[in-house]
C-alpha cells in the first residue's frame, strides 16, 4: 500500500509572468524546505504544486500573495491535492 501525501495546487494571477516569478518562487520554496514545481500558464497566470509542512505551505501562500519585486498579484487560488509520491525537489517546469 503506497502512502499519500498532502500537497497544495496554487494558481497565482495578475502581472506574474516576465517578472522572474518562477525563479523567485523556487528560491522561496527551497528556503522553506518545500518540494514541488512552478510553471507559467498560457492564460498569463503561474501554477505551482507545493508540498511540505503546514507551516511552510502557509508561509509560501502568504509570499505568493505578494510575489517578487515587479510582480502585481491580483489573486491566489489554492486546491488541496493528494500525491502518490512526495516530490524530491522543487523545479521550474515548462
Amino acid at each position: 500500500m503506497s502512502a499519500h501525501y498532502e500537497a497544495l495546487r496554487v494558481r497565482v494571477s495578475g502581472r506574474v509572468q516576465g517578472v522572474g516569478f518562477r525563479m523567485w518562487a523556487r528560491e522561496e520554496a527551497l528556503r522553506l524546505g518545500l518540494t514541488g514545481w512552478v510553471r507559467n500558464e498560457a492564460d498569463g497566470s503561474v501554477a505551482a504544486l507545493i508540498a511540505g509542512s503546514d507551516t511552510a505551505i502557509s508561509t509560501m501562500i502568504e509570499r505568493f500573495s505578494r510575489g517578487p519585486a515587479g510582480a502585481s498579484v491580483s489573486g491566489v487560488e489554492t486546491d488541496a491535492t493528494q500525491l502518490a509520491e512526495m516530490p524530491t525537489d522543487f523545479r521550474i517546469t515548462a
